[in-house]
Formats: C-alpha cells, sequence, structure tokens
C-alpha cells in the first residue's frame, strides 16, 4: 500500500496560539512533573527489582507502561529542545530498565518481584505484553533521539523472547494481550531495526485474537477466575469478522491502530476493510460530539450505539489520544480527508481537554456536563477537577509522548508530496524524495480560517501540495486552483522562494444537533465554530447552567477570553428560565424567563481558572 507518513518529530514546528504552548507546557512542565511523580511512587525505582513481600510501594502490574511513555516523551522532547542535562537524565533511566532485563529476555517489574509464578499465565487480566509494547516504543524513541542502541537492543531481546514463547509452533502459546498495544509497537520496532520478524509477531497477534479455540475462554477457565466478556478484550470473534467497536476503549483502539499498521506494511486489503468499518462504527455511533469515545465508567467501555450521556460520560483521555492515533493511521493509509476531520477535532477538543494549561493537571474522564452539586469524585477516577496525578496514570503519561506529535499529525509527507492535513501556524523543514522542502504557515487557526502559506525553499521538481478541506467547512476560496482528491486540494507544480498559497475556510458559529437516537441530547444544541467544541462555565455565565437556552438565529459574537489562551470565545443572547419554587423538586409552576447573555469558550480550556460548573449542550428556542 502507497500510503503517506508523518512529518518527523522536529521537521515541522508549531508557532500557534492554541497548541504551540500545549507543547511548550510539555517542555517545562508536564514532563518534570511525570517524572517525579514516577520517583514519589517508586516506579523508577522499582526497575532495581529491590522490592520484596511486605515492603511498601507494592508494584502494579501496569507500571512499567507509566515510566516507558514518560521515557518516550522525554525522548521525543529532546528532538524539540536538544539539552545535555535532559538527556543525561534520560540514559539513565535508560540504563535503570535495561537492568531489570532477565537473562532470558524477559523485562517486567511485576511479574519479575511480585508474582513470578504467574509469568505469561494471565494475559487476559495482567499487562505484560501491554508493558512490553510500550517499552518498545520507548526504545525507538530514544534511538532516534540519541542514537544510542542500548534500550533498542534491551528491547530486540524482549522481543526476541516473546516471538520464542508465542506462536503457532509446537510449544509455543497461541495468546495474545489482554490489553492491546504491542501490535503497533511491534510495527515501529520492525521499521527501525530492518528486522520483519517482528513484522511478523504483530501479524500473528492480529491474526490469532478471537480465533477458535479462544485462548482467553481456556485461559479464564483454567484459571477459574471472573473475567469480563470476551468482547471486552476485542476477543469474541476474529478482527476480520469485527463489525462493532465494543469492550474497553482504549483497549479497542490501540488494536484497530495495530491492525492498520500491520495491513499497510502486509498490504491485506481484509485487514484494512475491518479498519474502516471499525472506525466508522466508533465515530458514527459511539463518539461524543468532542471526539472523545467510551461511555462506561465501570470498566471504561464503548457502550450501545448512540448511548452518549452527558454527565457520566467517561471519554477517558487515553481513549481520546488512541482515536487521534487511530485517525491518523487511517489517514495515512487512504488518503480519505474524513479520518482527518475527526483526528482534528479530537486534538482541538476530546483529546486536549484532558491537561490543563499549566500541563501539570489532567483528566482522567473528561465529562460533558459538571454540575454545581456534582461532588468532587464520583468514583471510577472521574473528577470534577483535574488532578496532578492517579493511582492508575496510564492519562497523564500518555499526554507526555502525545503532545510532540502534533505536528507530525497536522503535516505528512510521502514522495515529493506534503499533505497539510491541519494548516496551523508552523515553520517547517521536511525531507521529500525530491530534496528539503522548507515553507511557514501564518493565521489563526483553527480559530481563524485565514492561512498564508509561504514557500521558503524547494527542490528544483514539482511538489504536490495537499491542503485538506475541512468537513465542517461549507464555503471557502483559495488561490490558485487545483485538483480536489478525497477532500484534499491538490496542487503540484515547481515551487520558489516566496510563492503563496492563501486559503480562507469560513468559519461561522453553528449550532450542532444529535441524531435524535442520542436521546439525552434531544432538543439541545452544542456550539461549535470551525473544528472547535465550545462550552459555557459557570465563571461567565453563573450557576445553574442547565437554566439557559439559546434562541436560534442570531448572530454571534467573538470576543477574547477572560484569564485563558489568547483565542476567541463566543457570546450571544441567552434566556434563563427558572422556577419561582426554586426549592421544590417537582412543580407545575409556570417558569418565568428573563434575557441575558452567555459566554462559552472552547471545551478543551475549561476548568482551567478554578473550580466551575460546565456544559456542553443547551436547551434551544
Amino acid at each position: 500500500m502507497n500510503a503517506y507518513q508523518n512529518s518527523k518529530i522536529g521537521e515541522v514546528r508549531l508557532n500557534d496560539a492554541y497548541f504551540a504552548p500545549r507543547i511548550a507546557a510539555n517542555h517545562t512542565n508536564t514532563l518534570p512533573a511525570n517524572v517525579r511523580k514516577c520517583h514519589e511512587t517508586t516506579r523508577l525505582e522499582a526497575f532495581r527489582l529491590d522490592w520484596k513481600k511486605g515492603m511498601p510501594n507494592h508494584p502494579h502490574f501496569f507500571w512499567d507502561s507509566d515510566v516507558a511513555k514518560v521515557l518516550e516523551g522525554m525522548a521525543y522532547d529532546l528532538i524539540l529542545n536538544p539539552d545535555p542535562e535532559r538527556e543525561k537524565e534520560l540514559n539513565e533511566y535508560v540504563d535503570l530498565v535495561c537492568s531489570a532485563q532477565q537473562p532470558d529476555g524477559y523485562l517486567n517489574i511485576f511479574f519479575t518481584v511480585a508474582l513470578p509464578e504467574m509469568r505469561w499465565k494471565n494475559l487476559h487480566e495482567f499487562h505484560e505484553l501491554y508493558c512490553a509494547g510500550h517499552l518498545m516504543e520507548a526504545a525507538v524513541a530514544h534511538w532516534q533521539a540519541t542514537g544510542k542502541r542500548n534500550f533498542l537492543d534491551c528491547m530486540c531481546r524482549y522481543a526476541d523472547y516473546i516471538a520464542s514463547v508465542f506462536g503457532r509452533e509446537p510449544g509455543q502459546l497461541r495468546g495474545y494481550p489482554g490489553h492491546e498495544e504491542i501490535e503497533l509497537a511491534l510495527c515501529k520496532l520492525a521499521d527501525a531495526t530492518g528486522n520483519k520478524k517482528y513484522l511478523d509477531l504483530a501479524k500473528y497477534f492480529v491474526d490469532e485474537r478471537g480465533t477458535e479455540p479462544n485462548y482467553f475462554a481456556e485461559e479464564i477457565k483454567q484459571l477459574k477466575r471472573q473475567a469480563w466478556p470476551l468482547d471486552y478484550y476485542q476477543a469474541h470473534k476474529p478482527v476480520r469478522e469485527q463489525t462493532e467497536a465494543v469492550g474497553h476503549a482504549v483497549r479497542a483502539l490501540y488494536l484497530y491502530s495495530g491492525m492498520a499498521d500491520v495491513a499497510l506494511r502486509t498490504d491485506d486489503k481484509s485487514l484494512l476493510d475491518a479498519c474502516e468499518r471499525l472506525w466508522d462504527s466508533v465515530v458514527h455511533s459511539k463518539m461524543f460530539v468532542t471526539g472523545g469515545v467510551g461511555s462506561n465508567p465501570h470498566d471504561e467501555s464503548f457502550s450501545y450505539p448512540y448511548n452518549l450521556p452527558n454527565t457520566t460520560a467517561y471519554a477517558e483521555s487515553c481513549a481520546a489520544m488512541a482515536l487521534v492515533l487511530f485517525s491518523e493511521r487511517m489517514l495515512n493509509l487512504t488518503g480519505d480527508s474524513k479520518y482527518a476531520d475527526v483526528m482534528e477535532l479530537g486534538l482541538c477538543n476530546g483529546a486536549i481537554s484532558g491537561i490543563s494549561l499549566s500541563g501539570t493537571e489532567f483528566f482522567y474522564a473528561n465529562p460533558i456536563v459538571i454540575a454545581d452539586n456534582c461532588p468532587p469524585s464520583s468514583g471510577h477516577n472521574m473528577t470534577r477537577t483535574r488532578q496532578p496525578w492517579f493511582g492508575c496514570s496510564c492519562c497523564p503519561t500518555s499526554f507526555c509522548r502525545f503532545i510532540p506529535h502534533i505536528a507530525s499529525f497536522a503535516y505528512s509527507k510521502s514522495g515529493d508530496a506534503l499533505r497539510i492535513a491541519i494548516p496551523v501556524a508552523a515553520n517547517g523543514a521536511v525531507a521529500l524524495d525530491n530534496g528539503e522542502f522548507k515553507f511557514e504557515v501564518t493565521g489563526g487557526y483553527p480559530f481563524d480560517g485565514h492561512v498564508v502559506f509561504r514557500v521558503l525553499s524547494a527542490p528544483e521538481s514539482p511538489v504536490a501540495l495537499e491542503f485538506r478541506i475541512p468537513g465542517w467547512c461549507r464555503k471557502y476560496t483559495v488561490s490558485m486552483q487545483g485538483e480536489l482528491k478525497k477532500g484534499f486540494l491538490v496542487l503540484k507544480r515547481a515551487w520558489k522562494p516566496g510563492d503563496e498559497v492563501v486559503l480562507d475556510f469560513d468559519m461561522p458559529v453553528e449550532l450542532v444537533r444529535a441524531n435524535p437516537l442520542v436521546e439525552e441530547d434531544a432538543g439541545k444544541v452544542a456550539l461549535s465554530r470551525g473544528p472547535v467544541v465550545y462550552c459555557l462555565e459557570s465563571v461567565d455565565n453563573g450557576k445553574l447552567l442547565s437554566q439557559l437556552l439559546i434562541p436560534g438565529g442570531q448572530t454571534f459574537r467573538l470576543e477574547p477570553l477572560k484569564g485563558l489562551l489568547d483565542v476567541p470565545g463566543i457570546t450571544g443572547k441567552a434566556i434563563r428560565e427558572t422556577l419561582p419554587e426554586a426549592d421544590t423538586l417537582y412543580s407545575a409552576a409556570r417558569p418565568e424567563r428573563t434575557e441575558t447573555e452567555f459566554h462559552a469558550i472552547p471545551y478543551a480550556l475549561w476548568q482551567n481558572r478554578g473550580d466551575a460548573a460546565m456544559t456542553l449542550w443547551l436547551r434551544t428556542v
């Protein structure tokens, strides 16, 4: 398959008002804060393997993955911000992790010091292969950032050992991961090393999943333990036969991302077809308007189609990031701009909402509504305000590695083509097959539809510039004529310094309505402008946001935000509906209506000015 690939980290550097501050905060605050937490909780020190039964800070079976994601983020940040002291610190942590490797290549804290007798014996519940995958991704990132091979070689030994344990040969286990992730990690390892064995192992894990006799069904039976249904692990049927996104949302989306990676590298059309069906299932019936996914708090899972509750929305940060990862893979595989639309939706809203502007506090779950009387925590890591850490801190550590990729998601390449999926203000120097292409992009996207793409230097031979025409955009103008392919305007020519492409995307405020099958949103609207979804906070609008109604047919105003980034908020007319018997639970009294104004902010920026109530969906009149 002839696919695009993301621009390399560092080839494109953002300088916009929305994403660039996040990338800067990741360097200055997020990474140091996560490193401190990994020390405070002894996650890093646990790699010394000196924990004994009865000692405090019992290791957990996912600790390896938390550390791995922080190290991966440190490596990518090192590419963006070279720093000898930071590199020294990273190398010391890498040495510590590698020191925990066993003679046979195995590397896992929990199953080395806490439960060694259970190695590979509870794949459906424990996270051995998941942790291995994150360590492999970290090793590839470390090699890319430093050129050092010690971590990469360590993980190759681990992958070699895993390949000897799992497979279809006599004496091997026919198992696969309970929490998927290693599939996509093995593809990265294969790309980095050129060793096809790792791709073959990734393909095995994808192909074997859900086949009969069902490995997890047999394992659960032998362990005599309660377990989730097989569809929770996406192990209820072979992946090519799956048509609906089910089970744990992060596991599912990591699986689908791994399937896309294997499909690309093996030219597997049947696997790509399955990916397309599953992506459609997520996006058309199981995705919140923010790009968040996963409705059920009790098991972090997808619910049945169109069950998208607001006050109990789970929408885990990791799941929103995973949908971005799946969508960017599908974009690179197919070239269809619909995948970029969803990637952009998550980046602008449901993924980035999980981290504070300071970069030091995090949402595990991302609610759609927070009432005035909502408690600080309602269980299952559902909190009213962002937290500095969680006992299960997959989300904070995921941001460490996710944020450095934002520019790479926006700008991708293939051969002599540069694809601009999200025209965020940036400077770029991208290596194409016919030479280096330098450019700058100016404008206020995603809050301003005026974009100027300026060529700084280019190869002598033609380069194709592919500008996405967003699915949300109804009217646009471009300064040059080109050919429209799958939602991308293609301009191919020999470029010279000073050439400009000017795009203007019409960006009115829209009142978005949900499918009537989403019962909680019936008769309500959400505010959006371009790819950005807005919400109302009590900081600007007072208490009892549920009293507010939005009249249709009005002209909205853009105004600067108070105490937030230099991006616009939305102001307009509203009606506040009150009952004369305010303390009565139910009343037949006629409500009173008074005219007022509302002030809306980007959903991703809520809860950055102190504890506040919030709503996204509003009744309309």
